[in-house]
């Protein structure tokens, strides 16, 4: 396993991470998730990602335990806040009272003193910014947060934090957490020119595109039930990816996968971190061999001549805007 530098910081963690969103706590049982988590960690994954919305606490509880007989020393344990906890008016969003209500209800279900790296899920136009930087640098102070980062803002909304950080000399954002794969490129025109310039790096989720990028949906076929895409609640990610144009071109990823000796998910991940401004690429994992088949995408040089040719293949369906 490589490792590289979150955005401008000084911390390192494995370009691939692994994620806990619609399986650890919902459609996959605690003893398969514990066993992702261990073949993870076993194979210099030390990166794991979760969110206390996921499954309403149930993932970080899940991970929480899993990770628990290992020197927490030796991993990089990164959660989000945002979304509705709660019925009440104040149970959502990123104001001071539910950033700070939802640190430490977060740091109970995964059974740690501090997080690594906390991360606003989404912005919220319906709090001024500065309320929300002086509530995380407040959680940095007081030990319980290392690093903060945000996840699906835009290139102009990373922008103000950072302004409103250095002008408040407040703990600043070291990086986003954006959808990017081969297909959906929209960061590429904004977001990664300016977070180059800010040192922010981006943790992507979704390299695989939610199991499309695998090639395991096939044009022509219906999904299959009990498969992500036949679920309208864990497909919303991959709507618009679902159709004959994006599945006949990813079939066409085939040839080029075996071209260079890898599997279709290896090839995926290889092309994100290309991106120098990636610092790590967030996977789900439902079976230890499908974290150990991405793992193996670590350190693999993708030759100019092939990247072209993904280009090719998958010109007409790119997503850019």
């Amino acid at each position: 396993m490589e490792y590289r530098r979150l955005g401008g910081s000084g911390v390192k963690v494995s370009e691939v991470s692994l994620g806990s969103w619609l399986t650890y706590g919902g459609s996959v049982a605690e003893q398969q998730a514990t066993a992702c988590v261990h073949r993870a960690y076993d194979l210099g994954i030390n990166f794991f990602d979760t969110a206390n919305v996921y499954m309403r606490g149930a993932a970080e509880e899940i991970v929480g335990k899993a990770l628990r007989g290992f020197d927490r020393d030796s991993y990089f344990l990164a959660t989000k806040v945002y979304f509705p906890m709660g019925d009440g008016p104040n149970d959502r969003g990123l104001s001071r009272k539910h950033i700070t209500e939802q640190c430490h209800a977060s740091l109970r279900r995964l059974g740690t003193d501090y997080v690594d790296l906390y991360q606003c899920h989404r912005y919220d136009e319906g709090v001024p910014l500065e309320e929300t930087l002086r509530a995380l640098d407040d959680l940095v102070r007081q030990g319980k947060v290392l690093y903060v980062g945000v996840s699906e803002w835009t290139a102009d909304q990373i922008s103000d934090a950072l302004r409103i950080a250095r002008e408040m000399n407040l703990d600043r954002i070291v990086s986003n957490q954006p959808q990017y794969n081969m297909i959906q490129r929209r960061i590429e025109a904004e977001v990664v020119p300016l977070s180059e310039r800010e040192g922010v790096g981006q943790v992507v989720f979704s390299p695989l595109a939610q199991g499309v990028l695998t090639g395991k949906y096939r044009p022509g076929d219906a999904p299959e039930e009990g498969t992500r895409a036949a679920d309208p609640e864990s497909n919303r990610f991959m709507r618009e990816l679902m159709n004959e144009s994006v599945l006949t071109a990813v079939d066409g990823l085939r040839p080029i996968a075996d071209e260079a000796g890898l599997t279709m998910p290896q090839l995926a991940l290889a092309w994100v971190l290309r991106q120098k401004n990636v610092s790590s690429a967030i996977i789900g994992a439902s079976r230890p061999e499908q974290v150990e088949d991405n793992a193996a995408a670590s350190g693999v040089e993708l030759p100019s001549e092939l990247v072209h040719q993904i280009d090719d293949v998958l010109d007409g369906v790119i997503r850019r805007g």
